[in-house]
């Protein structure tokens, strides 16, 4: 049950993380903003790899039942 919510609260962040950076995309052409852009999209693709990475573990450990 907590993996699953860890799963959830993770792309709960990842998703948050990606719509601050369309608003800050769409907000302003100032160059501090495009920095903030890129940092906000960085932050996603760590988020993104370590959910991968806790899935393929949960799923070796047997915490999330594999199919088959």
């Amino acid at each position: 049950m907590l993996s699953k919510i860890l799963i959830l609260l993770a792309l709960a962040l990842i998703l948050i993380s990606l719509f601050s950076a369309l608003a800050m995309l769409y907000k302003s052409d100032d160059p501090s903003k495009r920095k903030r852009v890129v940092q906000a999209l960085t932050v996603r693709i760590g988020l993104s790899i370590g959910l991968f990475i806790a899935l393929l573990a949960s799923i070796y450990f047997g915490l999330i039942p594999g199919r088959g």
